[in-house]
């Protein structure tokens, strides 16, 4: 088979997604928090993991996908030394945003090489369901009102399913 000769796009500027980030980084999730195997290293990700582990034998992957759905990925990187402090929001915010009615699937992760990172990985049922999920109590309380305070970085991307 012959290699194609035609010259790789120009990568985009750092910080930007692109598709294929987004699905290395939606692959990565789902084979971090999907797997029965997943490790973890600290109590915060232990619980993580099990919140993680329990809301998957809830639903399958394609329970979530079926019907397709609005994909919302978002990246989070904290303030020095608030890190522990957002891990701990998101623990207390994650079963509420996992049990909405719009959500078909909601993971949160945090970067293993960076623990000051987060990446969200939102599937709703649709527009209507995520505008929902904003103007919830918990969003409002958990994430506006506590966490968004003490990051230095956050970025969202929405996407529909093919």
């Amino acid at each position: 088979m012959e290699r194609s000769r035609h010259a790789r796009p120009a990568p985009r500027a750092h910080g930007a997604f692109s598709r294929r980030s987004v699905i290395r980084a939606c692959g990565t999730v789902l084979a971090i928090h999907l797997s029965p195997w997943t490790a973890a290293s600290s109590q915060a990700q232990e619980q993580g993991a099990k919140t993680m582990n329990h809301y998957a034998t809830q639903k399958s992957i394609s329970d979530a996908v079926d019907g397709g759905g609005l994909l919302v990925v978002a990246q989070w990187e904290a303030k020095p030394g608030e890190a522990d402090r957002i891990a701990a929001i998101l623990d207390r915010f994650l079963p509420e945003a996992q049990r909405e009615d719009g959500v078909k699937l909601f993971l949160i992760s945090r970067a293993t090489d960076n623990p000051a990172q987060f990446l969200f990985y939102e599937l709703f049922r649709d527009e209507a369901a995520f505008k929902t999920h904003q103007e919830s109590a918990h969003f409002k309380t958990y994430i506006a009102g506590e966490a968004l305070p003490l990051l230095a970085k956050r970025e969202r991307a929405q996407y529909g399913l093919l």
